[in-house]
C-alpha cells in the first residue's frame, strides 16, 4: 500500500488524495485503496499497465458515502483486489459535477436510476462498461470479480458495451433546434400548471410522494404565476408548502436552516445534512413568499436560516462553505435529536410547553427513543392549552430555543465541507440580496456585497475566466456553465439592490465570455464546460432542472434580464431561441422546467424596467420592494451612469420614476403608489 512522508506514524496506509484540498478526498486519503484524483495520471497508469478504471463518486455530507468508504474502501481484502487488478480514481461531485454528470448518466442508462456514491468501471480510456450506487463488500467484491472477468474474456463485447454506454451519453439531454416558431401564450402557462397541479400534495405540501425535496425553484415559479394568473391553487401549493416545511424536522427548529430533504411525506424525518445551495435558495423563496403573502413565519424563517448560514457556514472572508454533514459521532442526525429525559431535565418548568409544542414524546417520535423536534399544531392551539397567548408561547419558545442551542453546541459537531464553490456561493449572495430587498435590513445587504468582493478578488481570474472552487486560500478547477450563470444572476440582482453599475457590468463582461466559450451555436444551448477544458468522453449540456435549476435555464433568464437593461435585441432572441427549444419539454415536465417557465411567463406576460432618478432612488427602491413584483427589472441612480434606461431622465431637485416597457416609458411619477397603478392599468 502506498504510503507518503511520515505521515506513517500516524496513519498505516496514505495515498495520493493526501495532496488534495477536498474534504471528501481528503477523508479517502488513508484508506488502503491506492485511490488517484481524477486527472492525467490515473488514465495513464490505466492505460500504462492496461488495467479497468474504478471511477467512485460522491460528497462530503454523503451518509452512504460513509457507509460504503466502511464497509469496502476500508477493508484491506477489497483494497488489495482493487489495488491488483484496477486504478482506482475518487471524484468529488460538488468539484467535478462534468465528470458526475457523464457517469451518473451512464448508471441511469445501466440501471434506470442513479444516487451517491456512484461507482463505476470503465475502459482504460474513461468509457464506462458497468456502474451502481451504494454496494455492501459481498456484492462489490463479487461485483468487481465478474465485471473483470467479463472485460478479460470478451474484449469484443466490452468494447461493443462502452462504445453503447458513450453513444447512449452523448445523445441524452442534447437539445438540438426546434424549427416551429417561437411563441409563448396564456395558454401555456395554464397547460403547465393543469399538468402539474395532479402531482402536488394541496394537504402536506410538495409533490405528492416520498421523499420530498424542497425544490426551491418549483415554488418559485407557482408563486410567479399565480401574481400573473390570480389562480388561488397556485398560491395555495406554495404558501401550504414553505408553511409545512417550516414547521417540519426539514426545519432545524432550534437553529435554522433546512436539510437536504424530507425522508417522508410530512416533512417530519429528514435526511440531516444540510446544502448551502437548498438554504440559499429557500432564503430566496421564503423572502419573496413574504412580499407577496407578508405572512410573518416566513420572515421568522429567513432571519433564522441567515442566522445559522452566519453562525456556521461563513468563513472571515465573507465566503460561504459548501455543507454539513449528517452524520456525528458515526450516527446520522445525532447531533439534531433529543432524548425525553435529557429535555425535562434541562428545561424544567418550561419542559411540558416545549414537548407539546415540539412533538416531544416519552417513546420518541422516531427510531430508539430519540425525537426530531417538529411542529404538529399552530402557535394559537399550543397556546390555548396552556391558557397562554400566542405572543407569551412565543417568547416561551424563543427563550427555549436559545438554551437548546447552547446545550447543543456542546455536542459534538457534524463534519463541515469547507471549500467554497463559485456557483453555490452565487446562489447565497442572491439570497442574502433577495432577503434584503424583502426586509431592508443593511446586514444582509453587507454580507451579500462582501462574498461578491470576495468573487472578484479570488475567483475570478484574468481574461474573465472563473474558477469553480477556493480552498486553502487558493482557487483551482476552471469554472463550469453553473459557476458563470449565477454569478451573473446574482450580480444583476445584487445591482437592482444597490443601483451600483459595477455590478451589472461586471455581469455583462461575465456573459459575454460564456457566449466565447460555452455557446452551441447550431442548437443555441450553452455546453456545461468550456471549451478551454479537456474533453470527457461526451461533452454534456444541463437543461432540466432539478433541485439547482439548469445552467442553461438561468443563462436563458440572464440573457433576457441583460436584454432588457441593456435594449440588446441579441440577447433577448437568444433566450427566446433557448426557451422554444425546450417548450414541449416544458409543458409537460413539472418542476423540472420550473426555472424555463418562468422565463416563459415573462415573455407571455411582458416585463417592466422601471428607471428611478435623483437622490431619493435609493428610498423609492426599498418602498418598491415592499411589494411581490416578478415582472420588474429596477434600474436607478443619482446620476445618468451608462445605462440607456436612465438617459436623459434626470429632472432637477426631485426623484423621478419611470416605467418603461419595450423601451417605451409612460409619464414620469413621483410617487410608488402612481407607478403601481401605471404597472397595472
Amino acid at each position: 500500500m502506498e504510503t507518503q512522508g511520515n505521515t506513517q506514524d500516524t496513519h498505516r496506509f496514505t495515498n495520493r488524495l493526501i495532496s488534495e484540498s477536498s474534504p471528501y478526498l481528503l477523508q479517502h486519503a488513508h484508506n488502503p485503496v491506492n485511490w488517484y484524483p481524477w486527472g492525467e495520471e490515473a488514465f495513464g497508469k490505466a492505460k500504462a499497465e492496461n488495467k479497468l478504471l474504478i471511477v467512485s463518486i460522491g460528497y462530503a455530507a454523503c451518509h452512504w458515502c460513509h457507509v460504503m468508504e466502511h464497509e469496502c474502501f476500508e477493508d484491506e481484502e477489497v483494497a488489495e483486489f482493487m489495488n491488483a487488478h484496477f486504478v482506482s480514481v475518487k471524484v468529488d461531485r460538488e468539484e467535478r459535477p462534468d465528470v458526475d454528470q457523464v457517469y451518473m448518466n451512464a448508471v441511469q442508462l445501466i440501471a434506470g436510476n442513479g444516487g451517491w456514491p456512484l461507482n463505476v468501471i470503465c475502459l482504460a480510456d474513461g468509457r464506462p462498461v458497468y456502474g451502481r450506487t451504494y454496494f455492501p463488500k459481498p456484492r462489490w467484491l463479487l461485483v468487481l470479480k465478474e465485471v473483470l472477468d467479463f472485460v478479460m474474456k470478451n474484449p469484443g463485447e466490452a468494447e461493443a458495451q462502452a462504445k453503447s454506454l458513450t453513444e447512449g451519453i452523448r445523445g441524452s439531454e442534447l437539445i438540438r433546434e426546434n424549427p416551429q416558431p417561437a411563441g409563448f401564450s396564456m395558454n401555456d402557462l395554464k397547460m403547465i400548471f393543469s399538468n402539474w397541479r395532479r402531482g402536488i400534495d394541496f394537504i402536506e405540501g410538495g409533490l405528492n410522494r416520498a421523499p420530498k425535496f424542497p425544490m426551491p425553484v418549483s415554488w418559485e415559479f407557482l408563486l410567479q404565476y399565480h401574481f400573473l394568473s390570480g389562480d388561488a391553487d397556485a398560491l395555495s401549493a406554495v404558501t401550504t408548502t414553505l408553511q409545512k416545511m417550516a414547521d417540519g424536522g426539514i426545519y432545524d427548529q432550534i437553529g435554522g436552516g433546512f436539510a437536504r430533504y424530507s425522508t417522508d411525506a410530512y416533512w417530519k424525518v429528514p435526511h440531516f445534512e444540510k446544502m448551502l445551495y437548498d438554504n440559499a435558495q429557500l432564503v430566496s423563496l421564503y423572502s419573496k413568499a413574504f412580499q407577496a403573502t407578508g405572512n410573518p413565519n416566513f420572515k421568522s424563517v429567513v432571519y433564522e436560516t441567515l442566522g445559522f448560514i452566519k453562525r456556521e457556514m461563513t468563513s472571515a472572508e465573507g465566503a460561504f462553505y459548501s455543507s454539513l454533514d449528517a452524520d456525528s459521532e458515526s450516527e446520522e442526525g445525532k447531533f439534531y435529536v433529543w432524548k425525553y429525559d435529557e429535555l425535562k431535565n434541562l428545561l424544567n418548568k418550561d419542559f411540558d410547553l416545549t414537548a407539546d409544542y415540539f412533538s416531544v414524546s416519552k417513546e420518541g417520535n422516531w427510531e430508539q427513543g430519540k425525537n426530531i423536534l417538529y411542529r404538529s399544531a399552530p402557535m394559537q392551539t399550543v397556546a390555548d392549552r396552556f391558557n397562554l397567548t400566542a405572543d407569551e408561547v412565543g417568547k416561551k419558545i424563543s427563550a427555549v430555543r436559545e438554551k437548546l442551542l447552547e446545550e447543543r453546541s456542546k455536542r459534538i459537531r457534524p463534519a463541515l465541507d469547507d471549500k467554497i464553490l463559485t456557483s453555490w456561493n452565487a446562489l447565497m449572495l442572491k439570497g442574502y440580496v433577495d432577503a434584503y430587498r424583502a426586509f431592508g435590513e443593511t446586514e444582509f445587504l453587507a454580507s451579500a456585497v462582501k462574498n461578491a468582493e470576495f468573487i472578484l478578488q479570488n475567483l475570478k481570474k484574468q481574461g474573465r475566466r472563473l474558477d469553480r472552487n477556493f480552498k486553502n486560500g487558493r482557487s483551482s478547477i476552471n469554472g463550469f456553465l453553473d459557476d458563470y450563470a449565477f454569478t451573473i444572476d446574482a450580480f444583476i440582482d445584487l445591482y437592482q439592490a444597490t443601483f451600483d453599475e459595477k455590478w451589472l457590468l461586471e455581469a455583462l463582461s461575465l456573459t459575454s465570455y460564456v457566449l466565447e466559450h460555452f455557446y452551441d451555436e447550431r442548437s443555441g444551448m450553452f455546453f456545461y464546460t468550456s471549451d478551454l477544458d479537456p474533453a470527457l468522453v461526451a461533452r454534456k449540456m444541463e437543461i432540466a432542472d432539478n433541485v439547482i435549476p439548469s445552467s442553461n435555464s438561468a443563462m436563458a433568464k440572464n440573457l433576457f434580464a441583460l436584454g432588457k437593461m441593456f435594449y440588446n435585441d441579441a440577447f433577448i432572441e437568444k433566450s427566446r431561441r433557448m426557451l422554444n427549444n425546450v417548450k414541449q419539454d416544458a409543458q409537460s415536465g413539472g418542476a423540472y422546467y420550473a426555472n424555463w417557465d418562468m422565463l416563459m411567463a415573462w415573455f407571455v406576460s411582458g416585463t417592466w424596467e422601471v428607471a428611478i432618478a435623483g437622490n431619493d432612488c435609493s428610498s423609492v427602491r426599498s418602498e418598491i420592494d415592499k411589494h411581490y413584483l416578478p415582472d420588474v427589472f429596477l434600474c436607478g441612480g443619482k446620476s445618468e451612469g451608462s445605462l440607456p434606461l436612465l438617459q436623459g431622465k434626470f429632472i432637477a431637485k426631485q426623484t423621478t420614476i419611470y416605467t418603461c416597457r419595450d423601451k417605451i416609458c409612460k409619464m414620469p411619477v413621483n410617487g410608488v403608489a402612481e407607478a403601481l397603478v401605471q404597472m397595472r392599468s
